[in-house]
């Protein structure tokens, strides 16, 4: 029993039959939450739209969505989760470092957008209790904006790969970075192959949303999304591998072609790890470890090394920090640090153990990819996709475990 009077009880098919409006609602928040998300500038759109208006239209959805989610949950009944208290720790340390405005009134702002963030996680936390219904929405929602990539591919194939961008595949139809397609192609390719090793999916489904995912991911030549994906499967199967005859298949079915393809197409996949970058830029992280440097070897005070500077755009003088340990060091020092390493370390504790089940799977894919790209990308200490996988792991974590059944 929570501290609410709210029972914990893992949501089946049938509560989503029964209640089609408020999942409709659901629905809407959490796309509105993926929405306040997106890239607003990197690239050059197909119709070109003022960044100051990308801007208005990102930041008024996680107030649109924080307004649903209380006529949705107009008592505010909440089912307390260490997760959402840790995440509530860190809004709070974020406001602390930000007050002193170092990186201006935006902090305040971020400050602001980030407490409706985790205020519209608190609101919909009754219904994050174990379900599968959150994956299957967290797939959904990036479909449709992976499906505007491709899109844009087919109209404008030169501007959607631009030679500027070193042909890596970008969003045309709204500004999406080549790193961020990448990791939504990932997200989206991982789940639906879980889903299925599960049982909860078939494969021709499985084939039409995986398949494209995986091809778009290629077409962007992201390598942290690559990685991720491979070792987030790798995780989650491992941890099925007593229960799941379908996972032991297809973990051994995955060395294989990854070893027929390193074989055969070795020359091929240097080239594509490379991007035809030198060995100097290749092990500088495409100039990212110099930025570090940078940031490391910087002077703070006493304040600044334990609050940090304030919530910012994730840079350094100018020059993306891309790292999320970093970021938070330099946005909210050690004390953001901290809170970010405890509300990891819970979920992977908790998640360990639990008994294998298909949420648990796909929980461990999720942290493990989260965990992979946070060393050469920004996202774990404010409004970003990455804690919005984070906060669909936690619920998956949440609700009374469904063991997998061994086949």
């Amino acid at each position: 029993m929570s501290l609410t009077g709210i029972r914990p009880r893992t949501l089946d098919e049938d509560d989503v039959a029964r209640s089609p409006r408020t999942f409709r609602i659901l629905g809407a928040i959490w796309a509105l939450m993926i929405f306040n998300t997106l890239a607003t500038q990197g690239v050059s759109a197909l119709i070109p739209i003022p960044r100051p208006v990308t801007q208005a239209l990102t930041m008024s959805a996680v107030g649109i969505a924080f307004a649903l989610a209380l006529i949705l949950n107009p008592r505010v009944k909440i089912r307390p989760s260490a997760f959402l208290v840790l995440l509530s720790l860190l809004l709070v340390a974020s406001f602390a470092s930000s007050v002193r405005m170092e990186s201006g009134f935006g902090s305040l702002f971020r400050c602001a957008r980030l407490g409706l963030f985790v205020g519209t996680l608190w609101l919909i936390s009754p219904w994050m209790n174990g379900s599968i219904w959150f994956v299957r929405q967290h797939i959904r929602v990036l479909t449709v904006l992976l499906v505007s990539v491709a899109v844009g591919l087919v109209i404008s194939p030169g501007l959607a790969m631009p030679e500027l961008n070193d042909g890596r595949l970008t969003g045309v139809l709204w500004p999406l970075t080549p790193t961020q397609i990448g990791q939504y192609a990932a997200i989206v390719a991982g789940l639906a192959v879980l889903l299925w090793i599960n049982r909860l999916t078939d494969a021709r489904s499985v084939v039409m949303v995986a398949g494209p995912a995986i091809v778009l991911l290629v077409l962007t030549h992201t390598r942290t999304a690559t990685l991720g994906l491979v070792s987030g499967l790798v995780v989650a199967m491992l941890s099925m591998w007593l229960t799941s005859g379908r996972a032991r298949k297809a973990f051994a079915w995955g060395i294989a072609v990854a070893g027929i393809g390193a074989v055969l197409l070795g020359p091929l996949l240097q080239t594509w790890v490379l991007r035809g970058q030198d060995a100097e830029n290749f092990g500088n992280l495409t100039g990212r470890a110099k930025v570090w440097e940078r940031l490391l070897s910087a002077p703070r005070t006493w304040f600044e090394e334990i609050f940090g500077t304030g919530l910012s755009n994730k840079s350094f003088d100018g020059l993306p920090i891309d790292n999320s340990w970093l970021a938070v060091y330099h946005e909210q020092g050690y004390l953001g640090a901290t809170i970010v390493v405890l509300f990891l370390v819970t979920l992977v504790v908790v998640a360990i153990a639990r008994p294998p089940s298909p949420g648990r799977a796909c929980a461990l894919f999720l942290i493990t990819y989260c965990l992979a790209a946070s060393y050469t990308e920004a996202g774990l200490g404010d409004a970003s996709p990455y804690l919005l996988h984070l906060a669909v792991a936690a619920g998956l974590l949440a609700g009374t475990p469904q063991r997998t059944v061994t086949r």
